[in-house]
């Protein structure tokens, strides 16, 4: 029988038929990677490239990559490390002063534009100090607001906040720090352990204080 026959009763394509298996071609480079990964375990494929490329042995980039899966030299990526805030305990306040609140609540312009109002609350007496509206703050934006504040009320001993990023800059925490006012960030997703701003808010947007 010829092997057109015989290929067409099995379903079978000739050249599949006449297939001959072919010697592993990325041997060679599978071992000089290996070896180079345990030389230098925190390389990946492409600083590995790099030294093949320096012993006089240039890879394509899309092979490179392949053997380097196929060896399972893949490298762990060290996720980064988050900075966990601790929410400071409420304090028994005895005196105004003793701490202010701090917050941004958000409200629209009747022509679609978003802004903001920084709300600042004496904690002891519940008086809001200031209210500042605008499209956007930031961190030196807030320290001129509470420095003129502080010039008709004084300096308070801490202020409650949140952990945005106008409040974790370094130009707001060094501003702490000059001032000897002690920084008490909430926990993130919990806003009710700074609640006080924003019921002063809420109140001046429904007039019931002026």
């Amino acid at each position: 029988m010829s092997e057109r026959r015989a290929c067409g009763l099995l379903g079978m394509w000739r050249s599949s038929c006449r297939y001959q298996s072919k010697p592993d071609r990325n041997q060679d480079l599978r071992e000089k990677l290996v070896e180079l990964a345990h030389e230098r375990p925190r390389f990946g494929y492409r600083r590995l490239g790099v030294l093949l490329a320096r012993q006089g042995a240039p890879v394509n980039h899309k092979r490179l990559f392949r053997v380097y899966r196929q060896a399972g030299l893949s490298v762990k990526r060290n996720r980064r490390k988050k900075l966990v805030r601790v929410g400071v305990s409420r304090p028994v306040l005895t005196a105004p002063n003793a701490e202010w609140s701090l917050d941004f609540v958000s409200d629209g312009l009747a022509g679609g534009r978003a802004i903001r109002v920084l709300t600042i609350v004496d904690n002891f007496t519940r008086e809001c100090l200031a209210l500042e509206a605008d499209s956007s703050f930031s961190g030196e934006r807030v320290t001129r607001i509470l420095d003129r504040v502080i010039e008709r009320r004084g300096r308070p001993r801490a202020i409650r906040m949140d952990n945005g990023p106008e409040l974790t800059s370094r130009r707001f925490m060094s501003w702490c720090i000059d001032r000897k006012i002690t920084a008490n960030y909430i926990q993130p997703g919990k806003p009710v352990q700074n609640a006080y701003a924003s019921h002063c808010t809420s109140l001046e947007r429904s007039g019931m204080i002026d």
